[in-house]
C-alpha cells in the first residue's frame, strides 16, 4: 500500500528537530531508519501529518570510545556497531548482539536509536542496553537529560521519553576490569524477532562470579532486566545450583504471551535454555 500524504522535514540539528516536534505536537513523528514506521505508514496503521527525518543531523551519528565510556549517536547504524573496532574491543557484547539483528540489508539502514527508542519488546538492543547499564541522552525543549536504560521502558511501546524529546545518543560505561559476555537468541528464521533472547555479563575471580547482569528480550511487554537472576549467580562458581536459582528468578520476572512463536510454556522453556547457554558461553570465554 501507499502511505497517506504528509509534510516532510529534514532538520540538520537536534534543536531544529525539537522545534518541529514542539510546533506540530501529536501530528509529528520522528523517522530514524524507518524499519518500524514506514511499514506502519504503508498499512495506514500510522498516518503522521508531519514526518521529521533525523538522517540530516550529523551530530546524531558516530561512535566515540574512551577508557571509561562509549558514546553512540542515535542514528548510528547496526552495521556501524559491527564494524567499529574500538567499540568491539571495549564492549564486544554490542557487536555480538548487532550481528543477530535481522539481516545485512536491515543492519545497513537500521539505527541503534530507532531500535531502543520505540519501546518494542521484540527489539534486541533494549535488553542489551539494560544489561550494559547504558544511559539514554534525551534532547527536548527543556534541554538535555539522561535516563538509564533500566528505567526507560514502562510498557508496550511506552517509554520515559516525552513526546517532544528526541533520543540523541547512548552512553555505555566501559568496565575497567575483565568482563565476560554472551548474547543468546532463538528465532524461527533469519530476520525474525526472538522467541526468547538473553544478554549476560559476568565478572569472575578464581572461578567465582563477583558481579553479573542479565536481561531478557521478547518475554514481556518490555525488556526485562533481571536483577534477582544475576544476584543468584554472585558469590561462587556458576554451578548447577546457582544456575537453577538464576533461571527460577528469571521465570518469576518474565510474562510471555502466546502468539505465532509458540505457547507460553514453550517460550518459558526457551527462555531458560537461552539463559543457561548465555551463562555457559560467558564462563567459557572467561576461561
Amino acid at each position: 500500500m501507499i502511505p497517506g500524504s504528509f509534510d516532510y522535514y529534514r532538520p540538520t540539528t537536534f534543536a531544529e528537530a525539537a522545534a518541529l516536534l514542539a510546533r506540530h505536537g501529536d501530528e509529528a513523528r520522528l523517522l530514524a531508519g524507518g524499519h518500524s514506521l514506514i511499514p506502519m505508514m504503508k498499512l495506514r496503521m500510522a498516518a503522521p501529518a508531519h514526518l521529521v527525518d533525523l538522517q540530516g543531523i550529523a551530530e546524531a551519528k558516530g561512535i566515540s570510545v574512551t577508557a571509561g565510556e562509549a558514546v553512540i549517536g542515535a542514528m548510528t547504524t547496526q552495521h556501524d556497531l559491527i564494524t567499529h573496532a574500538g567499540l568491539a574491543a571495549a564492549l564486544p557484547l554490542v557487536r555480538e548482539a548487532a550481528l543477530q539483528i535481522a539481516d545485512p540489508q536491515v543492519r545497513y539502514l537500521g539505527t541503534v536509536g530507532g531500535n531502543v527508542a520505540n519501546g518494542d519488546p521484540g527489539n534486541d538492543m533494549p535488553g542489551l542496553m539494560q544489561c550494559l547499564d547504558a544511559a539514554f541522552e534525551l534532547v527536548g525543549p527543556n534541554g538535555q537529560r539522561q535516563v538509564r536504560a533500566r528505567d526507560f521502558y514502562l510498557g508496550l511501546y511506552e517509554t520515559a521519553r516525552a513526546e517532544d524529546e528526541i533520543l540523541a545518543r547512548i552512553r555505555i560505561p566501559v568496565p575497567s576490569g575483565k568482563v565476560s559476555y554472551a548474547y543468546e537468541k532463538q528465532k524461527r528464521k533469519i530476520g525474525d524477532y526472538a522467541t526468547a533472547a538473553c544478554a549476560v555479563t559476568l565478572q569472575l575471580d578464581g572461578g567465582a562470579v563477583t558481579d553479573a547482569a542479565i536481561a531478557m528480550t521478547n518475554l514481556a511487554d518490555r525488556p526485562v532486566f533481571v536483577a534477582d537472576a544475576a544476584a543468584a549467580l554472585v558469590g561462587g562458581p556458576p554451578d548447577a545450583t546457582r544456575l537453577a536459582a538464576a533461571v527460577a528468578a528469571m521465570q518469576a520476572a518474565i510474562d510471555p504471551g502466546a502468539d505465532n512463536r509458540g505457547p507460553v510454556e514453550f517460550k518459558r522453556h526457551v527462555a531458560g535454555v537461552m539463559l543457561r547457554r548465555a551463562v555457559a558461553r560467558a564462563v567459557e570465554r572467561a576461561s
